[in-house]
């Protein structure tokens, strides 16, 4: 490893840069860029989703060529965006068109609550970064609590509970909105009701999950580092003793002679 990235590494707040990269790459960047083409440049529906979806296809291809593994999330919103351009074409109402939107956060609201069933729930890939600030001792702590703790492991499944859940109550709300509210109304409240559960997820998430596993990795790469360090002392006391005994004086003098 260089130097160059051995300091990057290190640099304060790269832990969270690093943690929320793949986010917005992966989600953030095709829902703005529908958003810009549709509104800004006037595009289509369809149009509009068709260019968004490139960064996910272009996403999960490198991922299949770099390291013959699945991006999921890139994976999760091409597939919503397929299925958004087929649903364009049926969609003929405003009211239609608005709930179609929120497909997005259901979508991934209900992937997330699925992974949780699996070994790794998909919002793991945000949060470890995040709770070991990317160095190898906390990455190594990481792993001993995921399989030693029982709570470790329910904090790290509530978080992406907890994610999975407010974007699907956000999508829930706003389907119901777009049939029971003005039109225009919903134009800047779908908007808000977005950002108003992305920071309560943010908070509740936060200090509920994140919070506590951060002080759990760091008590644990305390404790080993004290281990470790304990290990290193003993062979050399070994020695003083040794030589102590060799020049005939009794071990238990070594502490009085230190």
């Amino acid at each position: 490893m260089s130097q160059h990235q051995t300091a990057a590494e290190g640099t304060p707040g790269n832990p969270l840069v690093r943690s929320l990269v793949p986010l917005i790459v992966d989600a953030g960047i095709p829902i703005a860029s529908y958003y810009v083409l549709s509104d800004g440049f006037g595009l289509g529906t369809v149009a509009a989703l068709g260019w968004s979806s490139v960064v996910p296809a272009l996403r999960t291809v490198w991922g299949l060529v770099r390291s013959r593994a699945v991006n999921g999330l890139a994976l999760l919103m091409l597939v919503v965006n397929v299925v958004g351009l087929a649903t364009s074409v049926v969609a003929g109402d405003a009211r239609l068109m608005m709930a179609k939107d929120s497909a997005v956060s259901s979508t991934v609201g209900i992937v997330i609550l699925l992974s949780l069933r699996s070994r790794r729930p998909l919002m793991t890939a945000g949060l470890k970064p995040w709770v070991t600030k990317g160095s190898p001792a906390g990455n190594a702590a990481w792993d001993r609590l995921l399989a030693s703790s029982e709570r470790f492991r329910r904090a790290e499944r509530r978080f992406s509970a907890i994610w999975g859940g407010a974007l699907l109550t956000e999508c829930v709300l706003k389907v119901v909105g777009a049939y029971t509210l003005p039109v225009h109304t919903m134009v800047w409240l779908g908007t808000v009701l977005t950002v108003v559960f992305i920071l309560l997820a943010m908070v509740i998430a936060g200090g509920s999950c994140a919070e506590p596993m951060e002080k759990m990795v760091k008590a644990e790469s305390e404790r080993a580092a004290g281990a470790a360090s304990g290990a290193a002392t003993g062979p050399a006391q070994d020695a003083k003793n040794a030589a102590y005994a060799a020049a005939g004086a009794p071990a238990a003098a070594v502490g009085s002679a230190e």
